[in-house]
């Protein structure tokens, strides 16, 4: 077994216990999960070949869809602002 796979098992690990966690915890833990995937990805695609980069490349972006989706939108200014005023109960 590859140090690429290993430290890919290990992610998907990461990622798992912490889809189980509360969202307020979960949102503090994911960010470095989020922000350490392409370095992960790429480590995969280099050691075994550009399919299995693509492959993972899509497993990721699965998993990561709803984050991604407001990052992008945030990024082309198409959310507005948090407003807490709005959330209260």
């Amino acid at each position: 077994m590859t140090y690429s796979l290993i430290v890919a098992f290990i992610w998907v690990l990461a990622a798992t216990v912490t889809a189980w966690m509360p969202m307020r915890i979960q949102v503090r833990v994911g960010w470095p999960l989020l922000l350490s995937a392409p370095l992960v990805i790429g480590y995969l695609g280099y050691e075994l070949g550009i399919w299995v980069g693509v492959a993972a490349a899509a497993g990721f972006v699965s998993m990561f869809r709803n984050p991604l989706v407001y990052l992008t939108k945030r990024a082309l200014g198409r959310v507005p602002p948090f407003d807490p005023k709005e959330h209260e109960p």
